[in-house]
């Protein structure tokens, strides 16, 4: 009998189970109470109105390229025949919230499917891909993003589609692999057709590349062979040891052609409707417009430098409402005289404290880890006057540390040298390298034999858990008393 229990028990997919389970917990909390504001929250001011635009052929000036709006006006157009609940008129089409934000909640429920799928596809291991999905759906600043209709969801979840894709690629054999290739080059450039920003992703993909075809050329040079490929070890190889399959022909048309092409097409429906300017007119006016946008609290109160990202230094507020009560509507017009509210209706654009303190310390302790790997290669190497300066192929491990440490950079460092008024969501691409960082310290440790490794694996998880539900309030804008609503705030910059 119990032989009988055990083997039913492994025939449970579990994996597909916890997958689904993620999915639905993700899924839920960006769609309950979607329409609870009936009203246009923080740059949905420009971004629906833009989408309506679209659709009535309106011409308007933004300053990002334009598939973002592109979607949230193909969400509108999708669903409006359908939902009539709650209508407004603030983007000058009558419309109800879930119109111009619902697709915006569908791509964040996937987002952590797409991240668990990099997860997996860098170690083959069920319980990472699960940790990393459920980081994903624990964070404050995703869920918020994916609950309006703002575009930096769109331009997260095609930078990791692309990277899903690429590494599914390194692991295919070559008429599969352009396929995947391909469709890797062209989320790549829808990235950047939703925000420039969007090229991190890109970034880091030649960073590997190069990376790769260094240490190949480099270990061809101390060894004298012509082929490596009698040095693979059986079993799990990292798909980016593939990378050196790649030559430059392969680079410069999946990731520059393609994404080049794929991003001018993108352009053609905005040129049409607004024929003021050709594309590169559009473009250099795009460019003077953040080259000559000032920093400081003047500009924005709540502009923030770059190196205060990683730790939710200052988030934003997208929504703050006083009501009388809970049964009055939020937003109240006029607004409420001084003093007189007593329920506080608060959205903060804010990281997971916990997931985002955990996962910094996870990403500067990968790097320590890179540096010490390197550092003594390169001593053995002095010491021994070995030709195996550098053992190729690279361990599994060192490679998915190197992939996440290069993209962590890729998508956060580029952000020094930017003078504009800068805003903690740029780091959303970084921030979620940074997941996947700790999300594999986390899965050794749970695996590990010593107890106090299983511990520590444990306590972040259920730290990280508890934050999550603890801030949940402000993420979703529930009701809090003025008390409740303090003691979430714990810096005064988080004001």
């Amino acid at each position: 009998m119990n032989l009988k229990f055990f083997n039913s028990f492994n025939k449970v997919p579990w994996f597909s189970l916890g997958l689904a389970v993620i999915f639905f917990l993700a899924a839920a909390l960006r769609f309950w109470g979607l329409t609870r504001f009936n009203a246009l929250i923080f740059d949905e001011i420009y971004y629906a109105k833009f989408g309506v635009n679209y659709l009535d052929q309106v011409p308007f000036f933004d300053a990002h390229p334009p598939l973002g709006k592109y979607i949230i006006a193909f969400a509108i157009w999708l669903s409006k025949p359908f939902v009539n609940q709650q209508a407004n008129g603030y983007t000058g089409m009558v419309l109800s919230p879930f119109n111009y934000r619902w697709l915006n909640a569908l791509i964040g429920s996937l987002l952590p499917l797409v991240v668990a799928g990099i997860a997996y596809q860098l170690s083959h291991r069920q319980s990472y891909a699960l940790i990393a999905a459920f980081f994903v759906v624990a964070d404050g600043l995703l869920l918020v993003e994916s609950r309006y209709a703002l575009i930096n969801i769109y331009l997260v979840f095609f930078g990791f589609l692309a990277h899903w894709l690429f590494l599914l690629a390194l692991s295919r054999r070559e008429c599969q692999r352009g396929v995947l290739l391909a469709a890797s080059g062209l989320c790549l450039g829808a990235s950047a057709a939703v925000k420039w920003n969007g090229l991190g992703f890109l970034l880091g993909i030649y960073l590997l590349w190069m990376s790769a075809r260094g240490l190949y050329l480099l270990r061809r040079l101390i060894s004298g062979r012509e082929k490596n490929q009698n040095l693979k070890k059986p079993g799990f190889i990292a798909p980016l040891e593939n990378l050196t399959q790649l030559n430059l022909l392969h680079v410069l048309f999946y990731f520059a052609v393609i994404p080049a092409l794929t991003y001018s097409l993108i352009w053609i429906p905005h040129l049409q409707i607004n024929t003021d300017y050709g594309f590169l007119e559009v473009h250099e006016k795009i460019f003077n417009f953040h080259k000559e946008m000032k920093n400081g609290a003047e500009v924005h109160p709540y502009c923030s430098a770059w190196y205060t990202w990683p730790l939710t230094l200052r988030p934003m507020v997208y929504l703050f409402e006083k009501a009388r009560n809970t049964l009055e509507p939020v937003p109240t017009y006029p607004p409420l005289p001084e003093g007189v509210g007593k329920v506080i209706y608060d959205v903060h654009a804010m990281g997971n404290p916990a997931l985002w303190w955990f996962s910094s310390g996870a990403i500067a302790l990968l790097l320590l880890v890179l540096c010490e790997r390197f550092i003594v290669a390169i001593a053995a190497a002095i010491t021994s006057a070995s030709r195996q300066l550098i053992r190729f192929p690279i361990s599994v491990q060192t490679w998915l540390i190197f992939y996440l440490v290069v993209n962590y950079a890729a998508n956060w460092l580029p952000w020094i040298k930017v003078t504009r008024c800068t805003f903690i969501y740029l780091y959303m691409s970084a921030s979620i390298f940074s997941f996947l960082a700790l999300a594999w310290l986390v899965e050794r440790w749970l695996n590990s034999y010593h107890p106090f490794h299983y511990a520590i694996a444990i306590t972040i998880i259920f730290l990280i858990s508890l934050s999550f539900v603890f801030f949940l309030p402000v993420y979703l804008g529930l009701p809090l008393s003025q008390h409740e609503f303090n003691i979430r705030m714990w810096l005064r910059s988080w004001i």
